[in-house]
């Protein structure tokens, strides 16, 4: 009898019933558990991310397009959050803690953001927090505007950690405790996804991922940039640049170390009027192999040559260019796809326009394109610029094609000139220039183009020379006005970088892609960054025999053609170039042309590069110690400038 109980509990298969229906049972309870929480968190982080975008940007109704449009990364933002607390709840070993200690950080940061915005007009970067004060100097501006709000921060200041504390506290000890093998799969797939999306954050290279993601890097307007990737995204693709670590052995000591001219004298009779113009992507297109022209499309410049800059940069990024051609301080020795103009000018620097303003020079930048763009409205004061004159105060100037002529802009120039009474430096840079190239960009092309690379690429080559050919003919232009003129004036005329050919460098054979390799052979390295300088005066010519020299030995050769000394551009970087001519994050090269590859990971660097980077990163990130021996000019007062730009004071 108690047999053939035992026959039925078991079944004739011998297989305990109860005990298979049992283990589906917890199988599947335990599987409903981990959906609703990832449902959850999910739904949390969603909420987190909105609430995120509502303080960021100030506005329902452009968060709600966020989330709408599938074509932002609003979506992938919720995603990455509940990575993160999913990761964190391992790590802490409880459920939903994670949320917890992400949320309140987060918006805070966007709040800090919102106000930096409303009263700086700038979004908030990572880099911002290597300047503290900035933060600092928000608070007494909100007070003066919104003393009640000012009050409530500070009462929030005080209860809210407080209750974070006692709501911590609370839900440990409520929040359902995570046994080993759930912590293990929680990082076992929260890490990966992570270390993906942190290693798709490098702005500077192509990323599958990222594209897939739909985060687009618009690093050139960090407006558009936080507005179309969200507060989270914009952020995250700014923080490679935020790190900036002192390099070994900075000190004062060491930067007291470094030798120095004591004096700036002027070694002509007469103080030189300076205008330099930075050519928008200007470059020899008769250099693409197999490509016949009607006519030189650029005889002046090919008259006067004195020698070719090497761009840091190719077919974009024009800031940072820029920003080696005014201060005389390098990209190589800063942190890799950084932009200076947007991450780490915040701050009076050292640059050209500082140092003739303080010799009684007026200074002038000129634009023809909006403030904003590169946040140029903010680095040309903190360089020194009395005046920035953009297409906001400009008087409209003629197009040619899309975008204002380059005669246009030149001829603005020379008016401008011709009312000065005083010395002037003047900074220019053009737009015509600017790609893409497309077909039948110019009514009335005078350029004809012949080559067996294909119907696309002709056209391109075609539209490209066209506006070369008008960027030349500006500067003869500039060039005979100069002439006529009794006083003594420097010219200075270069590209920024290559242009945007795209598909024609390889259907010419030009190069094997679309763009610059980073790292190549000197050859090839030349031929991706080279673009035409011209160094000129119309009392002794052009400054021929300057051969191809990185943007920052700029103004040690425009000071030296104009008859000035300066302890910094002519003192330490006449030194420097003694020895070096190019110095690129991944090239150096002598000036006997030998080239050092990958040399910032060698540890034997002549003491000049050494000192270079030890006096760049006093001046940009450390105490100054090498103000008063370098840059004296600084100690001036420097006036507000004059076109109603606010003061650095709050900046």
């Amino acid at each position: 009898m108690a047999e053939s109980v035992r026959q039925i509990k078991l079944g004739t298969d011998g297989i305990e019933r109860p005990k298979k229906v049992s283990v589906l049972s917890r199988a599947l309870t335990g599987s409903l558990r981990i959906a609703g929480y990832l449902i959850a968190t999910s739904v949390l982080s969603a909420i987190l991310v909105f609430c995120i975008e509502i303080i960021a940007r100030g506005s329902f109704g452009d968060t709600v397009l966020f989330f709408e449009q599938t074509n932002r990364p609003a979506w992938t933002t919720v995603g990455i959050y509940a990575c993160i607390a999913i990761g964190l709840d391992a790590v802490l070993g409880r459920l939903h803690q994670g949320l917890l200690l992400i949320a309140p950080l987060a918006l805070l940061f966007a709040w800090i953001g919102r106000q930096k915005a409303l009263y700086l007009g700038d979004p908030i970067y990572p880099s911002d927090f290597l300047y503290s004060r900035q933060l600092v100097d928000l608070f007494p501006l909100l007070a003066r505007e919104r003393p009640w709000t000012a009050m409530g921060i500070v009462v929030a200041a005080v209860i809210v950690p407080f209750l974070l504390v006692f709501l911590w506290r609370l839900l440990r000890r409520r929040a359902l405790p995570l046994n080993f093998k759930a912590r293990l799969w929680r990082l076992g797939i929260t890490i990966p996804l992570l270390a993906v999306f942190v290693s798709a954050m490098d702005h500077s290279t192509f990323s599958w991922t990222r594209d897939r993601l739909l985060v687009l890097p618009i690093m050139w307007d960090q407006k558009e940039n936080y507005a179309y990737n969200g507060f989270t995204m914009a952020f995250a693709l700014n923080v490679p640049m935020a790190n900036v670590t002192a390099p070994e052995g900075y000190s004062a000591q060491a930067i007291e170390a470094i030798a120095a001219p004591s004096s700036t004298t002027f070694t002509t009779s007469a103080k030189p009027d300076i205008i330099m113009v930075m050519s928008e992507s200007f470059w020899d297109p008769t250099r693409l192999p197999g490509v016949d022209f009607n006519r030189d499309p650029i005889p002046a410049v090919r008259a006067n040559q004195t020698g070719a800059i090497f761009s840091p940069e190719f077919g974009g990024m024009t800031a940072n260019v820029e920003f080696e051609a005014l201060t005389g301080f390098s990209n190589a020795f800063l942190a890799y796809g950084s932009i200076p103009y947007q991450q780490y000018v915040r701050q009076p620097l050292p640059s050209l326009a500082t140092f003739l303003k303080s010799e009684g020079y007026l200074t002038k930048a000129i634009h023809p394109f909006r403030q904003w763009f590169w946040n140029r409205r903010n680095v040309y004061e903190a360089f020194g610029f009395d005046t920035f004159m953009s297409e906001e105060n400009l008087p409209k100037l003629a197009e040619r094609g899309p975008l204002v002529s380059d005669q246009a802009l030149t001829e603005e120039i020379i008016r401008q000139a011709d009312e000065m009474q005083q010395p002037f430096f003047f900074f220019a840079v053009t737009l015509q220039g600017h790609g893409p190239y497309e077909p039948h960009r110019y009514k009335d092309p005078s350029i004809d183009v012949t080559t067996q690379a294909g119907e696309a690429a002709r056209a391109t080559i075609r539209m490209f020379a066209e506006g070369v050919s008008d960027a030349d003919g500006s500067l003869r232009y500039l060039m005979n006005w100069a002439n006529k003129r009794e006083r003594p004036t420097v010219l200075v005329f270069f590209g920024d970088h290559l242009p945007p050919l795209g598909q024609a460098y390889v259907a010419t054979g030009y190069m094997r892609k679309r763009v610059a390799d980073r790292r190549a052979p000197l050859s090839d390295m030349l031929k991706q960054h080279e673009t035409p300088l011209v160094i000129w005066s119309n009392r002794t010519g052009t400054d021929f025999g300057v051969g191809t020299v990185s943007p920052v030995f700029l103004p040690l050769h425009v000071l030296e053609l104009a008859g000035i000394t300066h302890p910094f551009y002519t003192g330490f970087l006449g030194s420097v170039r003694d020895h070096y001519k190019v110095i690129d994050r991944h090239i150096l090269l002598s000036s006997d042309n030998e080239a050092k590859e990958n040399w910032a990971g060698h540890h034997h660097i002549n003491p000049l590069i050494g000192n270079f980077r030890l006096l760049q990163y006093d001046m940009m990130f450390g105490a100054q110690h090498g103000t008063n021996r370098f840059f004296p000019e600084l100690n001036a007062h420097a006036p507000a400038m004059s076109d109603g730009a606010r003061t650095l004071n709050a900046y």
